[in-house]
């Protein structure tokens, strides 16, 4: 038994016609960091189309990391859901398949550094019948306006990493 792991970027996210994150890049001191900037205001959703590699059973687990671009306090609520389809079998319609239900969590910055980097750790449990080899489609949105999302700042999403087992 094996725990595969799977790196999802920023720069391959998808983003329907309005309420999605803006794509940025910040030159740092060092090297670039590559990001998805969520409002503190307003529900805003990314996508990632991936393919659950040696799938075996069982929940998987997203991780989301995350910084604030300009607060040291306060609460992010983050939501991801999942829609699957598995190819030559099931005869659901790509353009109309529903997401399953969402899982959400709440974050809490830890304080005193404003860009210190944070996980928010979610797991999916409603898997939408996933299997190895199907087509799925994540969805991540910062829950902005919630009266639980208290960070008045951007949430600056810089990668999600899920992981699952093989057996």
């Amino acid at each position: 038994m094996a725990t595969v792991r799977q790196y999802l970027s920023p720069e391959e996210a998808q983003f329907l016609g309005s309420a999605f994150p803006m794509f940025d890049k910040v030159n740092g001191t060092n090297f670039p960091v590559s990001r998805l900037l969520f409002d503190a205001a307003a529900t805003e959703t990314a996508y990632w189309k991936f393919e659950p590699l040696a799938y075996g059973a069982g929940n998987i687990t997203c991780d989301l990391i995350w910084y604030a671009v300009n607060a040291t306090t306060g609460v992010v609520r983050w939501e991801v859901a999942l829609a699957v389809i598995t190819p030559e079998s099931d005869s659901q319609d790509i353009e109309t398949k529903a997401l399953a239900t969402a899982h959400t969590v709440d974050d809490t910055h830890l304080g005193t550094t404003s860009k210190r980097l944070h996980r928010a750790t979610v797991t999916i449990s409603n898997l939408d019948s996933i299997a190895a080899g199907d087509e799925v489609w994540l969805k991540v949105s910062r829950v902005g306006g919630n009266a639980a999302d208290t960070m008045a700042n951007d949430a600056a999403l810089s990668s999600v990493r899920l992981s699952y087992s093989d057996t």
